[in-house]
């Protein structure tokens, strides 16, 4: 091992820690600015002055990028260190969002959310995943996980709340999306400090050997995997669920006329606020019965019968505390369940040597659903009004109970693979 570098056992417990607080924390709010949405939808839908399809296909634009680059991102991951990806990604994507923030064209925003797939993606996204994987041992990746979602919580609720105060200091909805990304992008950047002088050079982290770089040899290793391909089909339902609920938020302006303070606090604990518990817990129950799959498939039950529950729910503000009850126990399952699915990985032995490529995989086909269901959910709302919750509802639960399959047949792969072991 060459002297320069470490593995997690040379490092102190409270750097493995900041390693797992930039990882998490980082990735919930280096992504604020992206799924400003998921939170602040009217806000940005008035500030842009744009549709709910044309607000949907930015993200769309986002997905459509960040799929095409998920495999590559997942090689280069494998290739560079740790340290570069992470400060690279945190300081372009710094750029990109004080761009964001003149309030350009409409046509210069798509081009922005394209570059953002670029800087997260290709350069930032590798190393999400990977570095908690070298900051930890594998036996305990799914808490490290859950913690880390813990963290991805408390960086995204904190952010939105400033975020929140923002808004309702500023005299309309543009000034208020102007200044609230212009703190984003000073934030952002700062991790990308911290990133660069608190990441190490870490034991195998990238191969050194010239003959192997980039080799295809092993993206094709990793897709012939059958638990890259169970944990990717599950994440891609899950996935539907886990980005569709955020929908929730102009589901209760429109349907039950909820305030824009109501929405923002509903909106920041049901995607942030309640991953600070929601992740660790299914993390150590994945940890303690020693499998993820079973354990998403208890989160995806819980989250069909929540997304039921608001088909039938009457359209009335009588009902908006029941409502706000149902969405925030959607939020703990769709979180829990989403932020411990990479796990599946490590619950059916994917080999270190070719995590990186296996995430990439993961990602490309797992997040698929981004390139898609935004622009596709803000149509129904355009065209069917409240009427296009129904539809968008009914579409997470059947996604929700196609998860459960997936979890299933991952427990039959694995009994197979003991049976034969034995």
């Amino acid at each position: 091992m060459n002297k320069n570098e470490v593995t997690y056992k040379d490092l102190s417990k409270w750097h493995r820690l900041l390693l797992i607080f930039i990882s998490g924390c980082g990735s919930g709010i280096i992504y604020v600015p992206i799924y400003m949405k998921n939170v602040f939808y009217e806000p940005l839908l008035m500030g842009l002055d744009i549709t709910n399809a044309q607000l949907g296909f930015l993200s769309g634009m986002y997905g459509i990028m960040a799929t095409l680059l998920y495999i590559p991102c997942g090689i280069v991951a494998d290739k560079l260190r740790l340290r570069t990806m992470c400060w690279v990604g945190f300081v372009t994507t710094a750029v990109l969002v004080f761009w964001y923030a003149t309030m350009p064209s409409y046509s210069t925003l798509v081009l922005i959310f394209a570059l953002f797939a670029v800087t997260t993606i290709l350069i930032w996204w590798g190393c999400r995943y990977k570095l908690l994987r070298f900051a930890d041992t594998e036996e305990n990746y799914p808490a490290v996980v859950g913690f880390s979602y813990a963290l991805y919580g408390l960086g995204g609720l904190s952010i939105n709340a400033v975020a929140l105060v923002i808004f309702n200091m500023t005299p309309d909805y543009v000034q208020g999306v102007r200044y609230a990304l212009i703190f984003l992008g000073v934030v952002i950047f700062a991790l990308g400090i911290l990133a660069y002088f608190a990441i190490p050079r870490f034991k195998d982290e990238i191969v050194t050997d010239p003959d192997k770089k980039f080799n295809v040899n092993e993206l094709i290793e990793a897709f012939k995997h059958p638990g890259v391909w169970l944990a990717s089909l599950t994440l891609f339902f899950v996935m539907i669920v886990y980005m569709g609920m955020n929908y929730t938020t102009p589901y209760l302006t429109d349907v039950f006329s909820a305030s824009l303070t109501v929405t923002g606090i509903v909106g920041m604990i049901r995607y942030y606020g309640i991953a600070l518990i929601s992740a660790p817990i299914l993390g150590g129950i994945a940890k303690k019965n020693g499998s993820p799959s079973k354990t998403i498939s208890y989160s995806m039950i819980a989250a069909a019968i929540c997304c039921g529950a608001l088909i039938l729910l009457p359209g009335s503000s009588a009902f908006l505390i029941i409502s706000v009850v149902i969405i925030i126990l959607l939020g703990f399952v769709a979180n829990g369940g989403y932020g411990i699915t990479s796990s599946v990985l490590t619950e059916t032995h994917v080999p270190p040597h070719i995590f990186g490529a296996a995430t990439g995989l993961l990602s490309v086909i797992g997040f698929l659903p981004e390139s898609f269901m935004h622009q596709l959910f803000g149509s129904y709302i355009d065209k069917y009004a409240n009427g296009g919750y129904t539809i968008i509802f009914g579409i997470l639960t059947a996604s929700a109970v196609i998860s459960i399959v997936f979890c299933f047949l991952t427990q039959r792969y694995l009994k197979k693979m003991r049976a034969e072991s034995n």
